[in-house]
C-alpha cells in the first residue's frame, strides 16, 4: 500500500504543470502583495504570530491566492482543510465542519477551511459557514476572482478580513521566469535554455500580471523547442520573442459585466472625458468593448456625459453623443466602436461645464425638500374653462412685444439662482445673455 501511494505521488508529480511545481513554499519566496504581506503589514504580522483569522483573498488569476493559502497551511499549527467550491456540496461542508468541531473538542486543534473559488458557493452554502466562522470554530480562507462585495454574503464578509490581490508587476513576472528557467529540481533548468530580453518583456506584459499564464507559456515554448532541436542541442539556446508569442494564448480580459470591472471601467472612461484626456477615454472604451460590454450601455453613459460634463459649453457635444448612440443601435459591434470612439474623443476635447447639471440637481433638491412654490398667477394657463374668472394669465407680458425680447417680469416667485454659466466655450455667450436678462428682473 505504501509503495502504491508513493508511486501514485511520483506519477502525479511528473504531470504537474510548471506553474504548480514552481509555487513558492515560504513567505520569503512569495512575490507581490506587499501592501499586506510586507514587513510589519497586517497579514504578515498575523502569520508570524500564528493568529490567523478568517479572511477572503480576492484578486485576478495567477496572483498567489491559492499559493498563499498553502504557505499558511505550512506555517500554522491548525489543521488545514482545502476544498474547491465547485467540487463540494452542502453535505460535504457540513461534514468538514462537524469534524472540525470534534477536532477542537478532543485535541484543542483549530481548523483552517480553505475554499477555493468561494464565489461558486450559493447563498445557502455560504450561510452554513456563518455560525462556525463567527464562533471561531473554523478559520475560513476563501479565494475568489470576483469582488466579494458582489459574490459573497454580507454577513460572511463582515466576519472576515478582505485582502485584495493585485496583478504581479512585470519585474516580479521576470523574476519568476528566471527562477523557473534556472531551477533544475522543480523548473526547466535541465533544458539549458535562456530567455531573450525581448521575450521576457513580451511575456511580462502580455500575461497581465498572471504568473500562471506566464509560466505556462514558458513551459510550452521550452518543451516545444527542445522537441524540435533535440536535447543535445539545447545548451545555450535562446528562446526568443517569436517563440513565446506562439506559445501564449490570446489575451483574456478580466471583466465581469455585473461586477466591479463593469463599474470601474465605465467610471474611468467618464472621468477621463471629464478630465479632457481623449487617449485615456478611448483606451477605457476599447477595454470595455473588447471585453464584451454591451455597447448600448457605453453609448448611454456617453450621452449622459455630454450633458453632465460638457453641457452648454459645447451644445454640439450632445448631438454628437446622441448620434453615436443611434449609430450604435443601428450598427452593432464591431462597427459601432467607430462612432463611440468619435463621440468619446470629441467630448474629451470639448470645453467643460456642469452648470446645467448643477442647476437641475439643485432645483430637484428644492422641489423634493423645500416648500412647493405655486405657479405665479400671471404665468398660469388661461385656456381652460373658468381660468380667466380666477385671474389666471392676468398681467402676463408677452416678451416678443418688447423691442429686445425681454420684459421685466417675475417667472419663479422667489429669488433663486440655479444656473450659473461657467463662461467656458459657448457658455460665454449664455453667461452674457443671462446677466443681461437678470438685469431686467
Amino acid at each position: 500500500m505504501d509503495l502504491f501511494s508513493e508511486q501514485r505521488k511520483t506519477n502525479r508529480k511528473q504531470v504537474e504543470p510548471l506553474a504548480v511545481r514552481m509555487r513558492p513554499r515560504t513567505l520569503d519566496e512569495f512575490l507581490g502583495q506587499q501592501s499586506f504581506l510586507g514587513e510589519g503589514k497586517l497579514l504578515r504580522r498575523t502569520l508570524d504570530a500564528d493568529r490567523m483569522t478568517s479572511a477572503i483573498f480576492y484578486g485576478p488569476p495567477g496572483t498567489g491566492k491559492t499559493t498563499l493559502a498553502m504557505i499558511i497551511a505550512n506555517m500554522t499549527q491548525a489543521c488545514f482543510e482545502p476544498v474547491n467550491a465547485v467540487a463540494v456540496g452542502v453535505k460535504d461542508v457540513r461534514q468538514i465542519l462537524s469534524t472540525a468541531r470534534d477536532r477542537l473538542d478532543t485535541s484543542g486543534e483549530r481548523t483552517i477551511l480553505f475554499v477555493d473559488e468561494l464565489h461558486r458557493f450559493n447563498r445557502s452554502q455560504q450561510d452554513i459557514l456563518l455560525e462556525d466562522v463567527e464562533n471561531g470554530l473554523v478559520i475560513l480562507i476563501g479565494a475568489t476572482t470576483e469582488n466579494p462585495f458582489f459574490a459573497v454574503n454580507s454577513p460572511l464578509i463582515s466576519r472576515s478580513q478582505v485582502f485584495q490581490f493585485e496583478p504581479l508587476s512585470e519585474e516580479h513576472i521576470k523574476s519568476i521566469l528566471d527562477m523557473a528557467l534556472s531551477d533544475r529540481e522543480r523548473g526547466l533548468g535541465e533544458y539549458g535554455f535562456t530567455l531573450a530580453t525581448d521575450a521576457a518583456d513580451f511575456l511580462a506584459t502580455s500575461c497581465d500580471g498572471d504568473a500562471r499564464k506566464a509560466l505556462t507559456a514558458l513551459e510550452i515554448a521550452t518543451i516545444s523547442e527542445s522537441d524540435r532541436s533535440g536535447e543535445s542541442e539545447n545548451a545555450g539556446r535562446v528562446i526568443d520573442q517569436a517563440i513565446v508569442a506562439e506559445s501564449i494564448q490570446r489575451k483574456a480580459l478580466s471583466y465581469d459585466r455585473s461586477g466591479d470591472q463593469h463599474y470601474d471601467c465605465i467610471s474611468a472612461m467618464i472621468k477621463s472625458i471629464r478630465g479632457s484626456d481623449p487617449d485615456a477615454a478611448v483606451y477605457w472604451l476599447a477595454r470595455m468593448l473588447e471585453a464584451g460590454e454591451d455597447p448600448r450601455f457605453v453609448a448611454r453613459r456617453i450621452v449622459i456625459s455630454a450633458s453632465e460634463d460638457i453641457g452648454n459649453a459645447d451644445p454640439t457635444g450632445l448631438l454628437v453623443a446622441q448620434s453615436a448612440a443611434d449609430a450604435t443601435n443601428f450598427l452593432g459591434m464591431p462597427e459601432c466602436q467607430l462612432p463611440l470612439a468619435q463621440a468619446a474623443i470629441y467630448l474629451a476635447c470639448a470645453p467643460k461645464s456642469n452648470a446645467s447639471a448643477v442647476a437641475i440637481w439643485e432645483a430637484t433638491k428644492d422641489v423634493r425638500e423645500g416648500r412647493t412654490i405655486p405657479v405665479p398667477k400671471h404665468l398660469r394657463s388661461a385656456s381652460y374653462a373658468g381660468a380667466k374668472r380666477l385671474g389666471h394669465g392676468e398681467g402676463y407680458q408677452y416678451p416678443h412685444n418688447s423691442s429686445d425680447g425681454i420684459v421685466d417680469q417675475e417667472y419663479l416667485g422667489v429669488s433663486k439662482v440655479y444656473y450659473t454659466p461657467s463662461g467656458r466655450g459657448a457658455e460665454q455667450i449664455l453667461k452674457q445673455r443671462g446677466d443681461e436678462h437678470r438685469e431686467h428682473r
